[in-house]
């Protein structure tokens, strides 16, 4: 599958423009490695060799939340909302 950039942003800050969703409830395994469902993976525009950038969210000490992101998508608006956080990956990605 291809994946094509287009110059709308994939996500938004939370409002009319964007929504967020349960989309899954995955399991780990014993290796630590968990399966994304395929109609999931087909409409993210997801397939093998894809880079996710997974952001985490902490409080309290505890990370509390992840989120998966398409590294060919963290674009401007992403980048403003998660910039902090994926700065230092982002410069690995680029020199690598």
């Amino acid at each position: 599958m291809d994946m094509v950039r287009t110059d709308e942003p994939c996500c938004s800050a939370p409002g009319p423009a964007g929504r967020c969703s349960l989309e899954a409830i995955v399991t780990i395994d014993e290796r630590g490695q968990l399966l994304l469902p395929k109609d999931l993976r087909v409409r993210a525009g997801i397939s093998p060799g894809s880079k996710l950038a997974v952001i985490g969210w902490e409080t309290g000490g505890e990370t509390c939340c992840l989120m998966l992101v398409r590294a060919d998508r963290l674009d401007d608006p992403v980048k403003s909302v998660v910039g902090p956080l994926v700065k230092d990956a982002l410069l690995d990605e680029v020199s690598t």
